[in-house]
């Protein structure tokens, strides 16, 4: 048994590393597109800066190469930082339990919102990255301060992680898990306190514009369906491959995917938005 704990605690720890995009550079060096740029203005065409919000062990840095200068070059103030540091530092954000990066990103925001001179702004998040926001919207003050959020990858009722979480529950490992600095794999198991609490009630409160993006190819959130918020005249479910059946992205393709950033750029200006041009994308199920 000890032998069999040993070698799930390795697999369970792959698999979270396998979120992390590589590092080609420091995880907390500045872009140079103009991300990041704290002395962005927003324009009267788009008076929300815009704030990302990585996923689970990744950094600000790799989960956005793609789509941050898109949106910079879309004519978007854009921001975001690594938050739920642990022992790994900025290489691997989002291990810290959930509450405390929502606590982070209300921070972050407030930051933003004083350096830009922005009442609100507009939050866009990959895999746990719409969790903390969702969470922070409803607990922590954010459903006054955020105009539009959009996530992909989405994920508000938990995740098995292909059922290696939920071997992990079987076998005590979420202590583990915990004391290598991962809170927020214990909030990610179906039934935590956390997830427990976001869920009392809807996920998504008035004020907001909430629309989630998922794939039906996701094999990190598992099932996908776990990322669909319950209807409200404020929300919008979208599944990827009902836009685009030639698009198989699965959980990390999201983030380099054109589709996403074209459902993303319309999403955040609806009056603006261009007509969807479906474009094939794979990224062979990862």
């Amino acid at each position: 048994m000890a032998k069999l704990r040993t070698f799930l605690t390795v697999l369970l720890l792959s698999a979270l590393a396998s979120t992390t995009f590589t590092t080609t550079a420091s995880a907390e060096t500045a872009p140079t597109s103009g991300w990041n740029n704290w002395s962005c203005r927003p324009s009267t065409a788009h008076p929300e800066p815009v704030v990302l919000v990585h996923g689970m062990g990744a950094n600000h840095w790799d989960n956005f190469l793609t789509l941050a200068p898109t949106l910079r070059a879309n004519g978007y103030c854009v921001y975001s930082q690594t938050y739920g540091k642990t022992l790994l530092g900025g290489l691997a954000g989002g291990l810290a339990p959930m509450a405390d990066s929502a606590a982070e990103l209300s921070t972050f925001v407030d930051h933003v919102r004083a350096a830009t001179g922005a009442a609100k702004v507009d939050i866009v998040g990959h895999s746990e990255g719409t969790t903390v926001p969702a969470y922070y919207m409803k607990y922590l003050g954010g459903g006054a301060k955020v105009n539009d959020f959009v996530g992909f990858g989405s994920n508000f009722k938990g995740t098995t992680l292909n059922g290696l979480a939920t071997l992990a529950e079987a076998l005590k490992l979420q202590g583990l898990l915990t004391g290598v600095g991962c809170g927020a794999c214990t909030d990610y198991l179906p039934g935590s306190a956390f997830l427990a609490k976001l869920n009392d009630g809807p996920v998504a409160v008035p004020g907001p514009t909430y629309t989630s993006i998922v794939t039906r190819y996701d094999t990190v959130v598992t099932p996908y369906t776990s990322g669909l918020l319950a209807p409200a005249p404020n929300v919008t479910n979208i599944v990827l491959q009902d836009k685009c059946g030639l698009d198989s992205a699965g959980h990390l393709g999201l983030a380099i995917d054109p589709n996403i950033a074209q459902l993303v750029l319309n999403r955040l200006d609806p009056e603006g938005s261009k007509p969807f041009r479906c474009r094939p994308f794979t990224t062979l199920g990862i």
